[in-house]
């Protein structure tokens, strides 16, 4: 975030940053009176950024004061069904990605896959092949730049090619650069709860094609969150409910990671209070009149950067000054909660946050009718739903936001948003090979002061992750003190619930589950978000994204529980198939032996005119192909191994060419193997309870509970450690990296 010269060298200190930053946006003052004293105003900025009280987002710390300029992180672009408009939207999506902005949009205005296209006599090729285009069009962007742009692809719930969208990043590796959700409507939604068919409509006739049974739908978004996290699910009309310029515009799409709605050609800059800081250090109470004022210099400086802006697009200037929506949100949230001595999973920590919220936009929405009086309102205001003017004239359209804060809640030295604490101890590893324990300052100081703190100690809760099956741990501490992973999702729900209520726009947060949670725990988080009031949701399986299991272990696992794997012990008797299969070198013969529970648990090769080389190759195959197997890889990561080896003798067989034999045994591995356990899986969904209960908010139901640090989905571009999900955002806890706010 430092400026750096030609040669990459940093040539700014943090302090610097926050004079940089500061000065900058308290200039804007002068736009409204010409006396302003705008170097008190650079003071208050700068004070509240260097005593971490407040951080603007990402754009406006790296860009404020220098060349580019561009200070917002959030924006949205409509996509019209034209050839002109998509690639149009393209070339404005490249720009924003440069000067460091993300990007959302809607694909429902597409015509559906195969419908006709009068001007040429062909047909449409559908909304997610466009999808793909605009994501290679961001790696294209991302190799040119230092950082890849985020996206947000989302698609109506009634469009026709919904069943393909929903499916479309069924395989993790395709469409890398989006992050996808449904738009789901009250009317679907109702359908599901009603147990109905609902009406697919074309965008481009405006008339219905075809039905489909809701709950069908709907349970095909849950497997396939389940698999992987995507896609996330955005409530379309309760977006709408609160649009606050209708005569406008509606709703149609989010930024990334799913907190800030926007009309086409909006942005939005956001800004986090850091809740950390708003206690007092004698008393340990919530400092209301520092946080009065802290929301109220927030407010001012975020409608300062407004204008400070500099736009990648005219038409994105227009839209963002006539509505001048600001999005102000919190962080550190667990740390508050720690020090008033409340665990996050209790009805004190709901109230706690319905409490600071409410007051939040109270105060927010005061300074913004004080803006008003001196600056005039926003310029859509007799146009919006304000007009009335009983709560007074309002500067901005939009006032709170509860953002991702990756990169800035590490900054502040705080808690990431409003989630729970990830970890209270844990290794992390620098420079070559060097281990550093890091133990959260606040726990540190309980455990010193109540004589229970040693070295040891802390090893031993970073191996565990939770304090909950520690004996040395007094039960009064191991209640506030808790984790993500001792927290049932219920309360993750209800928190996100809970922030809802008072927030103008959106609440990002992710809700993280266990990797032996079941799809019936994800429908049942669904329903209750949406009975809540939550204007979407997103949730994500730990090791559910085959990045995770073959790449990184969990932070808080021990080693041995990752690489000691014992392989499952042989049975007395094997029962089992044997596939022939035509290769290049003769026939080969494929058993696949289950054991007594019907697992795959070994597999043979047999080639009968295969000499001594060739048959040690395959029983080799064999032997690691049967040791996977028996230590419990998944099926579908080992044909992908194997599948597609060439060698230079290929064969054709029943369904197209045999390039190896490996890529045979892959093939009857795929067929036998996956298939089978897809058919059975089918079989089975019968006499499985087609649907739950709704959760009124108020019931513990068997929810899984949450993983630990949040959740590995790769590898850190910058430092090469772990890069984990968290609130929909992936941060890297290690050196700082991330692409939000």
């Amino acid at each position: 975030y430092l400026a750096k010269d030609e040669d990459g060298k940093v040539i700014e200190t943090p302090a610097d940053l926050f004079r940089r930053v500061a000065r900058n946006i308290a200039a804007a003052d002068r736009l409204y009176d010409k006396k302003a004293d705008c170097a008190a105003t650079e003071e208050t900025f700068y004070a509240m950024m260097r005593d971490f009280d407040f951080l603007p987002n990402s754009p406006t710390l790296m860009n404020a004061g220098r060349e580019l300029q561009q200070l917002s992180a959030c924006f949205v672009l409509p996509i019209e069904d034209s050839m002109d408009s998509i690639f149009e939207t393209i070339k404005s999506a490249a720009l924003i990605h440069k000067s460091g902005g993300g990007t959302g949009f809607s694909f429902s205005r597409l015509r559906p896959k195969n419908s006709t296209v009068k001007t040429t006599g062909g047909v449409a090729s559908g909304p997610i092949s466009f999808l793909k285009v605009f994501n290679a069009a961001t790696e294209a962007v991302k190799q040119g730049g230092t950082r890849r742009g985020a996206n947000m692809g989302i698609l109506r719930v009634d469009h026709p090619d919904v069943l393909e969208f929903v499916k479309c990043k069924e395989n993790d590796k395709e469409i890398t650069n989006f992050n996808v959700s449904v738009a789901a409507t009250d009317n679907f939604m109702d359908k599901v709860i009603a147990d109905k068919d609902y009406d697919l409509i074309d965008p481009h006739t405006k008339k219905p094609v075809a039905s489909l049974r809701a709950r069908e739908v709907f349970d095909l978004m849950v497997k396939m969150a389940w698999k992987n996290g995507e896609p996330g699910i955005i409530f379309l009309d309760r977006m709408n409910q609160f649009n606050p310029t209708p005569e406008i515009g509606m709703y149609e799409s989010t930024n990334p990671c799913g907190e800030q709605v926007l009309l086409p050609y909006e942005s939005c800059n956001l800004g986090s209070v850091n809740l950390n800081t708003m206690v007092k250090s004698d008393t340990n109470e919530i400092d209301w009149e520092k946080l009065s004022r802290t929301v109220k210099n927030a407010v001012h400086f975020l409608d300062n950067v407004i204008d400070m802006n500099n736009y990648p697009l005219k038409k994105i200037e227009h839209m963002t000054k006539a509505n001048r929506k600001i999005g102000l949100g919190v962080m550190g949230f667990a740390d508050m909660l720690i020090k008033l001595g409340i665990p996050y999973n209790s009805e004190e920590a709901i109230a706690m946050a319905e409490k600071v919220m409410s007051f939040i936009l109270k105060r927010a929405r005061e300074q913004s009718r004080t803006l008003a009086k001196k600056r005039g309102a926003f310029p859509n205001y007799e146009k919006s739903i304000y007009k009335s003017g009983k709560d007074g004239v309002l500067r901005n359209a939009t006032l709170t936001t509860i953002a991702p804060t990756g990169t800035l809640s590490i900054i502040a030295g705080c808690s990431s948003g409003i989630e729970p604490l990830f970890a209270l101890s844990f290794i992390r590893k620098i420079l070559d090979n060097e281990q550093l324990l890091d133990v959260n300052p606040y726990f540190k100081d309980v455990a010193t002061v109540r004589g229970f703190f040693s070295p040891e100690l802390m090893k031993l809760i970073a191996e565990k992750g939770s304090l909950a099956e520690i004996e040395e741990i007094p039960e009064e501490v191991k209640k506030v003190f808790v984790i993500a992973h001792d927290i049932n999702t219920v309360w993750h729900v209800r928190m996100q619930g809970a922030f809802q209520k008072y927030t103008d726009n959106a609440v990002s947060k992710t809700i993280n589950f266990q990797h032996d949670a079941t799809e019936d725990n994800i429908r049942d988080a669904y329903l209750m978000a949406y009975k809540l009031g939550c204007k979407g949701i997103t949730i994500y399986r730990d090791r559910s994204r085959e990045e995770q299991v073959l790449n990184i272990p969990s932070a808080h696992q021990k080693r041995s529980e990752v690489y000691n794997i014992v392989p499952r012990p042989r049975p007395a008797v094997v029962v089992g198939t044997t596939t022939k299969i035509t290769t290049g070198c003769g026939n080969l013969y494929v058993t696949i032996n289950e054991d007594e529970e019907h697992l795959p648990f070994e597999v043979f090769m047999q080639m009968g005119k295969a000499g001594g080389c060739a048959m040690s190759q395959l029983e080799a195959i064999g032997r690691l192909l049967s040791l996977a197997l028996r230590s419990g890889i998944d099926i579908s990561v080992i044909v992908e191994q194997l599948k597609g080896i060439r060698c230079p003798s290929p064969s054709w067989e029943k369904g197209g060419r045999i390039f190896s034999c490996s890529d045979a045994i892959a093939r009857v591995v795929e067929k036998q193997l996956i298939k089978a356990k897809e058919e059975k899986k089918s079989d089975m969904k019968d006499d499985v309870p087609l649907y739950p209960k709704v959760f009124s908010g108020n019931e513990e139901p068997g929810v899984a509970v949450q993983k630990k640090l949040g959740n590995i989905v790769g590898v850190c571009p910058d430092c090469g450690a772990a890069l984990y999900q968290v609130e929909g955002c992936n941060i890297c806890h290690s050196c700082g990296f991330s692409k939000c706010g």
